[in-house]
């Protein structure tokens, strides 16, 4: 059994909280994309999540590069993830596309998430050094935002999002995949 960290015990010192200023800035960009959604600024939405991309590649060499890898920085990662490539890109495209499909979109977006999450929770307890088990949600999530900026231009069917949507939730549990880490 794991034990809990004593926080009273962390260090403070602002070298240790750099990449993870850098995860909390990834969780605003979801954050603000869902805010988007919500005002139907849909390109604004899918905007946020690829910044929220290149936020999440950049927090990792952060950490790396400083030697400040943490399990506090490895979880709160993880729940930014979650937001930023699950919940905004899953909303983002129920409202732009699934509604059209009633409670099967809804349905779908729910499979999104939970696929998402079920990665996500998957990776932290996996280890493996030069490959990642399915794909990874912060991908998942780059491709739904492109998919939505398109379906925003040329008026893409629901039941091709749909199908977009469900691929992405397979690929990201499934172990049939492997994507080599860079």
């Amino acid at each position: 059994m794991k034990q809990a960290i004593d926080e009273t015990k962390l260090e403070v010192k602002p070298k240790y909280n750099y990449a993870n200023m850098i995860t909390l800035m990834n969780l605003s960009m979801g954050c603000f994309s869902l805010l988007c959604v919500f005002g139907n600024e849909y390109t604004l939405a899918a905007g946020f999540i690829l910044l929220g991309t290149l936020l999440d590649r950049l927090d990792g060499k952060v950490a790396r590069k400083l030697d400040i890898v943490s399990e506090l920085g490895k979880e709160l990662d993880s729940l930014a993830d979650l937001v930023s490539f699950g919940v905004a890109p899953a909303i983002l495209m129920w409202s732009l596309s699934l509604n059209g499909i009633y409670m099967y979109g809804s349905a779908i977006t729910i499979i999104y998430i939970l696929s998402g999450a079920y990665r996500l929770a998957r990776f932290n307890v996996t280890k493996t050094v030069n490959y990642y088990i399915g794909v990874p949600i912060t991908i998942a999530g780059g491709i739904m935002a492109v998919a939505a900026l398109l379906s925003i231009r040329h008026n893409v069917s629901p039941y091709l999002t749909a199908l977009l949507t469900l691929s992405l939730s397979y690929t990201m549990v499934t172990t049939n995949i492997k994507v080599l880490k860079r």
